[in-house]
């Protein structure tokens, strides 16, 4: 049901979006001076018909984006669902709420609401960052954050599965599990960890690719798009799959103290960003109520 309802927001998000660009191109490329003219501006304005609808719902979206972190202080909203499934949906608010926000301004914030707009920007960007960053540290199903000892414990039954394996050789396996030591680790910079970890990720599917490519034959390395795509060999998928889980897993051991750290600190930069940005849209929506809506 998650994944149906997450599902459908996502596609119903995607369908606004690309309904809004097709339609309005041709007025949000024309220049402050222009629109006026345009046949368009009395809907697309931030004060029109649709800018104004986009405007209200944009501070909807906004209400539902703070329901995450108010969830862990209101017990009677802790009970509705899981942590993982409420993330899910935070991360995706959190992606469409700057793209209404750009529509409802017209792509030409201006003043406070442009200052309110660019720390709006800022928020998405650093949650983005921190998305990223909680996907790193392990966990289990129930979301909960796994130990040391339970990472290592399962980074040992993996090791046995794949050393069973009589498939791929040790030295087909090594780049995928290859991680850094913990003193190169240690010496690295936040933005050097986070780029780090990030080529790693992007890295995997084509060391993934280049497994496959060593046992299928040319005939199945053409259909999976050069080993990009999985086959269907069964035997050689649940291999691959327990290697990327392995890969993963020895990466979230290595990196474990510094993305922990590193999501501390996210906290303190996101937070600030984020109560910014309800202050200064706060005084614009006053500030709109208060002298009326004007053509701009």
């Amino acid at each position: 049901m998650h994944k149906l309802l997450l599902t459908v927001a996502t596609l119903a998000s995607a369908s606004l979006i690309l309904y809004l660009a097709t339609s309005g191109c041709a007025y949000y490329r024309l220049s402050l001076e222009e629109r006026p003219f345009s046949p368009l501006h009395p809907q697309l304005r931030p004060s029109g018909t649709i800018g104004l609808r986009l405007g209200f719902l944009g501070v909807l979206l906004f209400a539902i984006l703070f329901l995450y972190p108010l969830r862990k202080h209101w017990k009677w909203l802790a009970g509705f669902g899981v942590t993982r499934h409420w993330f899910d949906f935070h991360t995706l608010v959190g992606i469409v709420v700057p793209l209404v926000i750009t529509f409802h301004a017209a792509f030409k914030a201006q003043g406070l609401a442009g200052v309110a707009y660019w720390v709006m920007l800022a928020v998405a960007v650093s949650g983005f960052v921190g998305r990223y960053v909680y996907s790193k540290i392990p966990r289990g199903l129930n979301s909960v954050q796994l130990t040391l000892g339970e990472i290592e414990a399962r980074t040992a039954e993996l090791t046995r599965s794949i050393h069973q394996q009589g498939v791929f050789a040790v030295e087909d396996l090594a780049p995928l599990l290859d991680v850094p030591a913990a003193g190169q680790i240690r010496s690295l910079s936040i933005a050097s960890i986070l780029w780090t970890m990030l080529s790693k990720d992007l890295a995997r599917p084509f060391l993934v690719a280049r497994l496959r490519r060593r046992v299928l034959t040319p005939a199945k390395t053409l259909t999976t798009l050069g080993g990009l795509l999985p086959s269907h060999d069964r035997h050689i998928e649940s291999i691959i799959a327990n290697v990327r889980r392995q890969s993963r897993l020895r990466n979230g051991m290595a990196f474990l103290d510094c993305t922990e750290r590193v999501f501390h600190l996210w906290h303190v930069i996101h937070r600030p960003f984020s109560y910014s940005f309800v202050i200064l849209a706060a005084i614009h929506i006053g500030a709109v109520l208060s002298v009326g809506l004007k053509l701009k």
